[in-house]
């Protein structure tokens, strides 16, 4: 029978039982999506290590030697066997915690140990080992990569451990022999040199060699990112048809603002990427843009040139944000920025009142209004525009799809559409994630911003920190001190803000400190934060609620305790809250003495560099894109099983290449010899979950 129709369930040592558990697990419903489920790791099994040759990066060994005695340590629960393992010119210690009934060793009998090693007290133990003696081991055993597969403890507890995964798999051996359906056209086969898939899934299974198991891994790594860079181009194509207001002037609010309101001026950056937006707006076809920008780059000016160029041509812009601090800070910004002209700026956020909201709403709905500032209150139905032509959505990552369509319907036709972030997002990742955007940079300071300093240190240095804070305070500048937990957890051994704030509060009487966390009333988050606005106050303790958009040129220090705890980006945008005015900032992170080898590099990364993106290339690097895309968008429409966006770059580049080759000949797929990528979109369901849906 095909594969690609065979129930799971049907299959060698599978059964209904565990074809339920594959089914919810894996997705696995047939034979066929059980043999794509690649393996996330190969051992070498046919390489025998001596004791001597381990090295602390080796992740698994096989050794040959004999156990040369045995002993249980402990009673009851606490009870563990320990072994001594000769390969007759060193020894190794073999360690069992669990089920140490079932363990039997015969001594001074010659087996084959396989396993990971660690090191304790200088020499090598391994836990839980695999042995098998000599006499049983059959020549597979020892030869060839072995492959591994991620499994569940759901999957554990039925038996499907890597292992179990493993004897499936193999029992379709002969089956796949027969040959499976090809799933790429064969002129992309052959112009990219990728294994058939017949050949590709026998040897990512069942590798010959090393470098046979890496062409069969490439073959599917660059299948996979083919075909989401096809469902993102190919949507692009179609959103390329959709009509946008035509914005052609340039008029008496643009050109005042920019002749007599301009607060310094334009980077060149800056100046292309309103030039980018311009065309967008002019063309006729709805705009899609994503806006990039560092940290204190300037988007924010960019955002309402735009807007004022909505104006000039009589449409409405709303700018919406995620909070209601960083709504209130944009509104202040732009406020203060239009005060010299005609321009009329409202605020909407869940704090307005109904009284305020009566002439906001009547405003709005005959055109006064000509750019609203708010936040998910921007969404409610009774919020209705005369002329909506141009959304603004900062930080967009944090609100959903089906939140963000609601903006689209408040005009007849879809507005144009800017998206901003202050998270710089690596070109590998805005690839695949925003792929069907068109993407500005700002990569450019304005003059006059001075490189943050950043030092890192442990809390056994909190004295020397404690110092620095005062002598900073002296200077009359202000500082934040973020902490990772708002109270003391038993279960986690970090620094928390309450604690935190009792001890500022006694190590520096003399000082005015507030306090900020997520779970205040409203009411009270403003106030703390506008006496620290106002400088009524000179030390900030607050959580991560301050990463975005707070704005205070006077505060010229940012503390991080636990800094081991956060993200590169997380660091990044926490820094980025100090830098704003013309004095010198610091950012001092302060972390655990004993650090993990990735925690070290994070701190490394944030002391050598400012650039924020070479610091999401190194997050990219270091953490793989999952944080990074939880981070860009909550829900992402793929899921990678393969390909790695942090080293599969040239390879990403080959397949949206390929896809653009195949799109430009025939940008809807219409033709007979496309007919494959079209049936295999529609069995994927590679719906990119994103802006064009909405637009």
């Amino acid at each position: 029978m095909d594969l690609s129709v065979r129930d799971i369930a049907y299959c060698k040592g599978v059964g209904t039982k565990r074809a339920d558990i594959l089914r919810h697990e894996l997705k696995v419903v047939t034979a066929l999506d059980m043999l794509h489920v690649y393996p996330y790791k190969y051992i070498d099994r046919s390489r025998i290590y001596r004791i001597a040759e381990i090295a602390d990066e080796d992740t698994f060994v096989q050794i040959v030697g004999q156990i040369t005695e045995s002993h249980i340590i402990g009673v009851g629960k606490t009870a563990r066997l320990v072994a001594t393992f000769s390969d007759g010119d060193h020894v190794v210690e073999l360690v069992w915690f669990r089920s140490i009934q079932y363990v039997k060793l015969e001594l001074n009998q010659p087996y084959l140990l396989f396993g990971k090693p660690s090191r304790y007290n200088h020499t090598y133990n391994f836990v839980h080992p695999e042995l098998t003696l000599m006499s049983k081991v059959s020549p597979e055993k020892i030869q060839g990569l072995e492959p591994y597969y991620n499994t569940t403890e759901r999957m554990k507890s039925a038996g499907l451990n890597s292992k179990g995964v493993r004897t499936i798999i193999a029992a379709l051996k002969p089956d796949l022999q027969q040959g499976v359906a090809e799933t790429l056209g064969m002129d992309v086969v052959r112009r990219y040199h990728l294994m058939g898939m017949t050949e590709a899934l026998s040897n990512i299974h069942f590798p010959k060699d090393t470098p046979t198991m890496r062409r069969a891994r490439e073959r599917f790594k660059f299948e996979e990112l083919f075909y989401i860079q096809l469902s993102i181009l190919r949507k692009m194509k179609r959103r390329e048809q959709h009509e946008g207001y035509v914005m052609q002037t340039v008029g008496h609010h643009f050109h005042h603002f920019y002749q007599q309101c301009l607060p310094f001026p334009l980077t060149n950056a800056q100046k292309r990427v309103i030039r980018e937006i311009q065309a967008d707006l002019k063309s006729g076809r709805q705009m899609n843009r994503l806006l990039q920008g560092d940290v204190g780059s300037g988007k924010t000016l960019v955002a309402l040139m735009c807007a004022l160029l909505a104006a000039d041509n009589g449409y409405q812009t709303c700018i919406m944000a995620p909070t209601e601090i960083l709504a209130n800070q944009h509104y202040q910004t732009v406020t203060q920025m239009l005060a010299k002209t005609s321009v009329r700026v409202a605020l909407l956020t869940g704090s307005t009142t109904a009284k305020q909201r009566e002439p906001l709403h009547r405003d709005l709905q005959d055109g006064t209004i000509d750019i609203l500032i708010g936040t998910h209150a921007l969404l409610e139905d009774n919020v209705q525009f005369a002329n909506l032509g141009l959304c603004i959505v900062d930080e967009q990552h944090r609100f959903g799809v089906a939140q963000r369509a609601r903006l689209w319907y408040k005009n007849s036709t879809p507005p144009h559409v800017l998206v901003m972030t202050a998270t710089p997002i690596p070109r590998t990742l805005a690839m695949t994630v925003y792929g069907d955007l068109q993407t500005s940079i700002i990569d450019e300071l304005p003059p006059g911003r001075k490189p943050i300093y950043t030092r890192h240190y442990s809390i056994q240095n909190r004295a020397t920190v404690n110092r620095f804070i005062a002598e900073q305070v002296s200077l009359g500048r202000q500082v934040y001190v973020v902490f990772p937990l708002i109270k003391e957890n038993e279960q986690l051994d970090l620094q928390d803000l309450q604690n935190g704030f009792n001890r500022l509060c006694d190590t520096f009487p003399q000082y005015k400190i507030s306090m900020l966390h997520g779970q205040m009333k409203a009411a009270d988050k403003e106030e703390q934060m506008r006496r620290f606005v106002a400088g009524e106050t000179q030390i900030l303790v607050a959580t991560t609620v301050i990463e975005v958009g707070v704005n205070v040129p006077n505060a010229s220090v940012m503390i991080i305790e636990n800094a081991e705890r956060f993200g590169l980006s997380q660091l990044h945008q926490l820094r980025g809250r100090v830098g704003r005015g013309a004095e010198q900032s610091y950012c001092l992170l302060l972390t655990r003495l004993e650090l993990s080898k990735e925690s070290r590099a994070r701190m490394d990364v944030m002391v050598e560099t400012n650039d924020g993106f070479r610091i999401a290339e190194a997050d990219l690097k270091l953490r793989g894109p999952g944080d990074m895309q939880g981070t860009l968008q909550s829900g992402q429409p793929f899921e990678l099983h393969i390909a790695s966006l942090a080293t599969d770059t040239q390879l990403l580049e080959k397949a949206r290449q390929a896809a653009m080759e195949i799109l430009s000949e025939d940008p809807l797929l219409e033709n007979e010899q496309n007919r494959i990528y079209v049936n295999r979109l529609n069995i994927l369901r590679l719906t990119q979950d994103n802006w064009s849906d909405i637009s």
